[in-house]
C-alpha cells in the first residue's frame, strides 16, 4: 500500500523560493561588499563634484512636448499588450482547439483593423 503525501500548502514546499531568495540577497550584499572594499579608492576634486550631466542647457524645460512621441508611446504600450494576451494562448492552443484559435484570430483581426486605422489618420507620420 502506498501512501500518497500532499505537502503543496505545507510550509516546508516554500523552502526552494525561501532558499533562492536568501542566495539572491546574499550574492548582491557580497558582491557590493566586494566592490566597496577591493574597488580603488581615488578621491579627487572632480570626483566629488556633483554630476549634472555634462550639456549646457538650451531652451525653455517649460516648452510643450509634441503630441506625436506620447501617442506613439501609448500605441507602443497597446501593441505590447497585445503580445503578452498570445503567452495564454501559446501555452493552451492545443486544449483551446478550433474554438480558441478562432477567437486568437478575432483578437489579431481587431488589432490589424486598429491599426490600419492608425495608419490611415496618419498617427505614425513625423511630419507636421
Amino acid at each position: 500500500m502506498h501512501i500518497l503525501l500532499d505537502i503543496t500548502n505545507e510550509p516546508i514546499s516554500y523552502l526552494p523560493i525561501v532558499l533562492q531568495i536568501v542566495i539572491a540577497i546574499g550574492f548582491v550584499a557580497v558582491m557590493m561588499g566586494a566592490t566597496h572594499f577591493l574597488g580603488p579608492k581615488r578621491k579627487t576634486k572632480d570626483k566629488l563634484q556633483n554630476f549634472e550631466c555634462g550639456i549646457e542647457q538650451q531652451g525653455n524645460a517649460r516648452q510643450p512636448l509634441a503630441v506625436k512621441y506620447f501617442l506613439v508611446a501609448i500605441l507602443f504600450v497597446l501593441f505590447d499588450v497585445e503580445v503578452i494576451f498570445f503567452y495564454p494562448y501559446a501555452v493552451n492552443f492545443r486544449d483551446l482547439g478550433t474554438e480558441g484559435f478562432m477567437a486568437v484570430l478575432m483578437f489579431v483581426g481587431f488589432f490589424i483593423l486598429g491599426f490600419t486605422y492608425i495608419i490611415k489618420k496618419g498617427a505614425l507620420k513625423w511630419e507636421d
